[in-house]
């Protein structure tokens, strides 16, 4: 069945009804070619899902009667953010698409001192828009309870700010030898949990010293040198499974 997201203020649980709007109308009409009384996934975007079929197909909107409440916790409780050095080409897409699968929570851009790839700024950028599409079509793909949320792009002082939210902060990084990332994990008590991936060419030696500054671990995910994005996706599921609720299920 396929699955859509809707804002919470387009549900309507007295009335047993919900709303779809923008590009989804296009892609279940047209491109699906769904009719009345189809069934679709319908997504509060807050972990609440439901079985709908489908009412009316109206130009600018779908309604659909809500049929049944899904009671499956698909999001883990563990929150983690990825920081990611901006690396160059598609393989932004491949990253953004690979740690919405897995269960990351939030994605933020950051300009390190390696990275390649300048955005100015995110409003006359169309790379944004189309990332945050490969995003939310992750999301539906992976029958995600939510859509990740994608930010930045900022900069290396602005992340090592924004990383003082967090309960902890780790640091892939090539020239660690000692410290893994599993013994990082050990006995950890964490809601929201950091993980900085540098880009292509890795971190500089003084903002590792800096991630090292403001109490952030640099750990090692083995002795093979990893692609930026592979880094991204084994750290962030070495994380979600060794804490996670999840875990046991995989």
């Amino acid at each position: 069945m396929d699955r859509f997201f809707t804002p919470k203020s387009n549900i309507n649980l007295e009335q047993n009804t919900c709303i779809i709007e923008g590009e989804d109308v296009k892609h279940i009409s047209r491109v699906l070619r769904c009719k009345e009384n189809d069934k679709l996934e319908v997504c509060d975007m807050d972990n609440n899902e439901y079985i709908c079929e489908i009412r009316e197909i109206n130009k600018d909107n779908i309604l659909l009667d809500i049929i049944e409440k899904v009671n499956i916790k698909r999001e883990s409780s563990l929150k983690v953010k990825l920081y990611q050095g901006m690396p160059k080409g598609t393989k932004m897409e491949l990253i953004l698409q690979k740690l919405t699968e897995i269960g990351v929570d939030e994605i933020v851009l950051v300009q390190t001192k390696r990275s390649v790839t300048k955005i100015d700024n995110k409003k006359e950028d169309k790379k944004i828009e189309r990332w945050e599409r490969i995003i939310y079509e992750a999301a539906k793909q992976s029958k995600r309870g939510k859509i990740p949320t994608l930010r930045g792009v900022l900069s290396f002082k602005e992340a090592l700010k924004d990383m003082e939210n967090n309960d902890l902060n780790l640091c892939p990084y090539e020239n660690e030898r000692t410290i893994s990332i599993k013994e990082c994990l050990k006995d950890v008590n964490a809601n929201t949990i950091g993980i900085f991936v540098g880009p292509e060419g890795g971190f500089e030696e003084d903002e590792i010293e800096k991630i090292q500054d403001m109490d952030g671990k640099v750990v090692s995910l083995g002795p093979r040198i990893l692609r930026t994005e592979t880094a991204s996706v084994v750290a962030s599921s070495i994380v979600l499974y060794e804490l996670s609720d999840l875990g046991g299920n995989i």
